[in-house]
Order: C-alpha cells, then structure tokens, then sequence
C-alpha cells in the first residue's frame, strides 16, 4: 500500500476542523477517503490494495480556504447578534411591555402620593390646617357666619387637644396600674394555687410552679413564631396601604395613563373638580388654591342620575357664566366629553352648579321613542318627550298650553315638534292641523292623520296657510261660546271625550318665521297667531310654532309671551335664548347659548315642563328617513284606534276652505260697504258680511261676538251700550283712515 494510506489528516471540506490543527507551511494536503481498520493478521482483500485518488492544495490556497472558513463563522455570530438585537427591541417596543412599564411607574407614583397624602394629614392634624384653611377660605369669601362657626370650631378642637394632652400622664399612669395590678395577681394566683396542691397532697408546689412557666414560654414562643410573618409582610401591606391612599387622595399623571385606563371611569369629586378648575388657569381661582383655601362646596359631589352633582361658590371675581364658556376646556380636566359635563349658574353668578354625566352614560342620547311600537296617549296627560340628563323620562304637558321650539338649523327643533305630534296623534279624540310653508317632507308621514295638511313656499300654499289660520281663528270663538252652553271655564277630559266640538287640537306651524316674514300675508297671519294663543289655551286649541330665529321680526312678541312651553335648542345670543325661555332666562342662567352645535345635537333647554325654571333634555328622535321610517306605523296605529273607538277622523268632516290665489278681503273696508251712516248692532252686521262674499271663510258663520273680537284685534272697540254692541260707522272710517295713514308711513 501506499505511505500516504496511513497517514488521517482533516479534510479542507469539514467547516468544523480548528485552526490549531492545520499542518505546517509546505506539508502536501490531500483530499482522503478514510478506510475502515483492518486486523494485522487478517487475509487482504481487494481493497486493500487500492489506489485512492487526491489532490495536492497549496500553500496560497490553503490559508485562502481558511479566510474563507472564519469570514463565513464571522457572519454567522453577526447574524445570531442581530436576531439576539431584533427581539430585544421587540420586547421593548410590544405594548404590553410598555403598559407594563407605564403600570409599574403609575404604581408607584400612586403609592408615593399616598404617602404624601398622610404627611399632608398628619400635618393638618397637628397644626389645625383643616380649620385655618377654612378660616382663611371664608375671611377671603366675606363670609362672617362661616368665619365665626370656624372659628368657633378651631377653639373648640384646640380645647379638646389640650384636655387629652393633660390626661395622658393619667392615663400611661392607670394603665402601669393596671398592668402591674394584672401581674401581681397572676403571680399571687399561682403561689396560691402551688400552695393549695403542696398542703392537698395531689401534687408538689415546684411542679406547678413550672407548669405555670412552662405555659408562659409556649405563649411566649408562639408570640414570637406569629410576629416573624408579620413583620415580613407588613411592608407589603404599608405599601398597598399608601398606594390605595393614593388612588384615593389623588391621580397619577396622564401620560402614565394606558391605553386600558383611559376607558375606565374617573372619579369625580371635590379634589378632582378643584383641579379640574385650576387647569383652567383663571387668575382668581389660582390665587386662591396657592393660599391653601379649598373650595365652598354648597353641595358636596355626590350622584345623581347618571352623573355626579356638585354646587361651588366660585373664588370672588369669577362668575358661573366664565366657567360655562370653557366647558369643553373644563371636561378634559374632568375627563369627559364636552357633552357629559353641564356647568350653568347657579342663584348667584357666582355660584357654579355643576352636572358631570358618568363616562358614556350620554352616548345613547334619550334612547327610543317609548311609543314606538304599542301604547296609547291621553294628551291631558302630557306625551312622551325625552329624557333629562340624569336619565328621568320627561312628558311635554299640552292641554292648556302653547310651544314654541327653535334654535339653529340642524340641532333638532324639528324632531322636537315631530314627537310631540306623534304623542297626539295617538290620541283617538284629537285633531292634528299642520302647516309647512316650505319644501319640506318632514311631516309628510303625517298627512293621513291630519284634517288640514299645507306643505310648499308657493303664493298660494301661504294664502291656504293664511285661510286655515282664519279658520282656526273662527272655531276658537265658536268654542268661546260652547264653554258658556256647557258652564265650564275650559275644556276636560269628559267634554273631549263627548264629541261636542270641543275635542283636542293640535295645530304645527313649522319654519314659522317664513309664513310670518310673507310680504302679503305676513302681516295677517302674524296677528291672528297672537289672538289665537291669547285665547285658544283654554278651548283645547295648543298652538305649536318653530321657527329658527325667534326675534321680533320673525315672531311676534306676544306670541312667544304666550307660549308657556319653551323649548331651546343651541341658539347664537341670549336674544334668541329669551325669546324662546322667557324674558330674564339668560340672565337668570337657563342658558341654550351654552349648548354646543353640534356636539349636543338633539339636546334643549326647556321651560314649563316641570316645576323647574328650566331643564336640560335629550330629546326623543323619531327617523322619517325612507330606509327607517319610524313615523308612518305609529300614524298607521292610531287611524286604528280611531277606527275601533268608531271615530270618524277628528275635524275631517269638515270641508277645507281654500282661498283663491290672490283673494284677501279687508274686515274695515267691508263693514264700511255694508254699513250706512248709524249706528247697527253687531248682531245684525255679522249676516251683513256673511251675504257681501258667502265663500269667504272668515265670513261663514260669523256672529256677533266673533264680528266684535275681530275688530278688538284690529284695534276697534265696540262698546256694550246695553248688550247691543253697535258699530258705529264713524268709528270704522276713523280706523281705515288711521290704518291709511300707518300703511302711508311705512312705504315712506
């Protein structure tokens, strides 16, 4: 065989050989196929005897072969250090391991203010911070009983202190008494039980003796056994002491907060609202915090429905009205949404009454119509409304009463008078009137309830308009003279019931101002509104008037004077919010200009619906929407209802009267047509008129009484003389030349 066959040097091809192995410089390198080892004495094989094939490597290439080896081992640890590096600082960047991280340090910042929170007690208690903080809070707020009744408490406590710090060496000195007393007897207590047994014979005084200090050591023992534990863990139990006093007394920072914490319900009481006011950055309120001096809560923080009410007086020069105008400022001290925080005024402008909504409780607004699907309504009851913002349902009282609702386009004044409508018309007995002078499908779910149903901007829908309101004008006279026949002063239950012509009726005049505004009939319509709300309340006639600009152009004074039902959606000044809440609303704090467009979509201020001055409601909502049409089943039910109590539809036996496009006729320049020169009494001049023009829906039926409230209106007054009530031409002509004249000035 061959020399090289015995000779088993590394391969160059095995990636593991060490370098501490290679041969020396100028040794002849071969590629070998090891061979299995065979026995000296056994027989050769064939094997044995052949030739393996190699090949010689030089030096230059061997040490390139080595390079190449450790660059590729090199690459290899690179590769593990990057892995190694890559999850490193994936395990730092998870968001677990930050909320982790972001809980630890909440943690202890938590229990650090906990143990701050006890310094700060244990200071008050020994210094009388509480009482001279409380002292110093009514100095600042002139407020000389509560500077005397704190005063007064302070001498009382340090009276109190000083009696216990006089009777505590009484007191160590009773207690040693006592002590000692106990030892002495116990041990006097042994020796005589010792002695007891020694004279009885049944035992030895010695061997009670140490029965006695054998049971003291067991004592004594499993005293110190039980206090070992203890003492371990009672740092861990100081610890989640402090950290609930923390939690208790304070908040950790916001930007330790995670992502699981900012969902959670924060606490809302008298530290939190202090330091929700103090972020506002209002000089007075600052000022007064950095004294030391707390705030004077005239209602404690305690629930309410669904939130949390609180009544402050503000530090002096700060109003209830400055807070209000940050709110969105003051909610995120809060940690609410603008609309879940309701800070108004309070009896005094410097009094704050606040309202804060429990997290999420405001989200579902007033939740659905109750109505929505089954039920009846008794409009001598009230309907169904909304919800306060403290979740109690409210009912809008009707009978005897007119609304007007408003407030800027899309905050919900039509959806307002759309539920109140609906609630009426779930009322088998009463009759719904609604007018839209405007291209407007709002109502149109509404049209087979109703016995008068006008929609469109045109001339002539605004002079039908004008005819109905004449003839709703009409019947509250008419209704006038059935109170007498019946002796009542207004309409109830039993006479609606009674179809006597005294029945309910509702009667809408949506987007009022543009009726109102009409540069021809304008003028008639706003007039007979005044009269019909001065004098329909008690008739069973309830007028309701939305309008979106409540002012003295767009809606009569006396009409919005009259309607004892307010209801406030977001408005843009408080001439808009008095208009609609009555004269002095604004400055008394019942305030819809604090109602964020918007954001409190669907939320008014409303007035005369409770004892109340004024609430704050979310109001029901009710879709007309083609994919969601809410309205159209509960008209649907209650034309049922009226077809079972076997009703005809209430008010729909009577003919419409429509007036011809153009058509107005003068009350003035007609009685001066059919009068002469003496005086007819009123009786007589009523058939006078109904012959001039019969289709004239003002003349038909007219009577003497409706004849002398007409010209009342007018500004014509008709004496009695004797039950007679004679108009008196001359006074009529007078008239006509006082109303030229006034028509002559305004063109002017």
């Amino acid at each position: 065989m061959s020399d090289h066959h015995n000779t088993t040097p590394p391969t160059v091809e095995d990636p593991t050989m060490d370098t501490r192995d290679q041969p020396t410089p100028g040794e002849e390198l071969a590629e070998v196929h090891y061979l299995p080892q065979r026995h000296p004495d056994a027989a050769p094989t064939p094997m044995d005897t052949e030739v393996v094939e190699a090949e010689l490597v030089s030096d230059e290439d061997w040490h390139r072969l080595q390079q190449a080896k450790r660059l590729a081992r090199y690459q290899g640890y690179r590769r593990d250090i990057v892995t190694v590096a890559r999850g490193v600082r994936t395990v730092a960047t998870h968001q677990h391991t930050k909320t982790a991280g972001k809980t630890l340090l909440a943690a202890g910042v938590t229990t650090l203010q906990g143990v701050e929170s006890w310094g700060r007690r244990a200071w008050d208690a020994s210094t009388m911070g509480v009482y001279r903080r409380q002292i110093k809070a009514a100095e600042a707020m002139g407020d000389r009983e509560a500077l005397a009744e704190w005063t007064e408490r302070k001498e009382a406590s340090a009276e109190r202190r000083h009696k216990r710090l006089m009777d505590l060496p009484k007191i160590a000195w009773g207690v040693s008494k006592v002590i000692l007393g106990s030892l002495a007897g116990c041990v006097a207590l042994t020796l005589l039980v010792g002695l007891f047994v020694q004279l009885s014979g049944s035992g030895e005084f010695v061997k009670v003796i140490s029965g006695v200090l054998a049971a003291m050591r067991w004592i004594f023992t499993s005293i110190a056994v039980a206090w070992t534990p203890f003492v371990m863990a009672l740092p861990a139990f100081v610890l989640l002491a402090a950290y609930r006093e923390g939690r208790r007394r304070g908040q950790a920072p916001a930007w330790l907060a995670t992502a699981r914490e900012a969902d959670m319900d924060a606490a809302i009481d008298e530290t939190t609202i202090a330091r929700a006011l103090e972020a506002l950055r209002i000089p007075q309120i600052n000022a007064y915090l950095k004294q030391g001096l707390p705030l004077q809560y005239l209602t404690t923080a305690r629930a309410d429905g669904r939130g949390t009410h609180a009544v402050i007086r503000l530090p002096a020069g700060v109003t209830a009205e400055k807070i209000a105008r940050r709110r969105a400022d003051l909610a995120t001290g809060l940690h609410r949404l603008a609309k879940e925080v309701w800070p108004t005024t309070g009896s005094e402008a410097g009094i704050l009454d606040l309202w804060v909504a429990d997290k999420g409780a405001l989200a579902e607004g007033a939740g659905p119509y109750p109505l929505l699907t089954d039920g009846a309504v008794d409009v001598f009851k009230g309907v169904p409304f909304g919800k306060t913002l403290r979740g109690n349902p409210l009912v809008a009282p009707l009978m005897e009463r007119n609304t007007i609702t408003g407030g800027m386009p899309g905050q919900g004044k039509s959806s307002a008078a759309r539920v109140i409508m609906a609630g009426a018309a779930l009322d088998p007995t009463a009759e719904l009137r609604i007018y839209v002078p405007d291209a407007n499908f709002d109502f149109e779910a509404f049209k087979p309830r109703c016995s008068r149903y006008v929609m469109g901007a045109e001339d002539e829908k605004i002079a039908q308009i004008l005819a109905d309101l004449r003839e709703l004008h009409a019947e509250v006279q008419a209704r006038g003279e059935l109170l007498i026949k019946f002796e009542v002063p207004a309409v109830t239950r039993e006479l609606a019931s009674k179809n006597v012509g005294l029945h309910p009726l509702f009667c809408l005049l949506e987007e009022a101002h543009v009726a109102i505004q009409h540069p021809k009939y304008g003028k008639e319509i706003s007039k007979l509104l005044v009269d019909i709300v001065r004098l329909g309340r008690k008739r069973g006639i309830h007028l309701i008037v939305s309008t979106q600009a409540p002012t003295k152009d767009s809606m009569p004074r006396d009409v919005t004077r009259n309607c004892s039902n307010g209801i406030a959606f977001a408005v843009g000044d408080h001439v808009a919010n008095d208009a609609l809440l009555g004269q002095g609303a604004y400055a008394a704090g019942h305030r819809a200009t604090e109602l964020i467009p918007g954001t409190d979509k669907g939320t008014a201020v409303v007035k005369g619906f409770t004892g109340e001055r004024s609430d704050i409601v979310q109001v029901y909502f009710l879709d007309v929407a083609r994919d969601n049409d809410q309205v159209t089943p509960i008209i649907e039910r209650s034309l049922a209802a009226i077809e079972d109590a076997g009703r005809g539809l209430p008010g729909g036996d009577r003919p419409v009267r429509e007036i011809e496009p153009g058509k107005q006729r003068d009350l003035l320049e007609d009685l001066d047509e059919v009068l002469g020169n003496d005086p007819v009494p009123a009786a007589r001049v009523a058939p006078l008129l109904s012959a001039l023009d019969p289709d004239w829906p003002p003349y038909q039926g007219l009577t003497g009484t409706r004849l002398c409230a007409e010209l009342a209106m007018l500004g014509v007054k008709v004496p009695s003389s004797k039950n007679r009530y004679p108009i008196d031409p001359v006074t009529i002509r007078e008239a006509l030349a006082v109303a030229a004249t006034a028509d002559l000035d305004d063109d002017e």
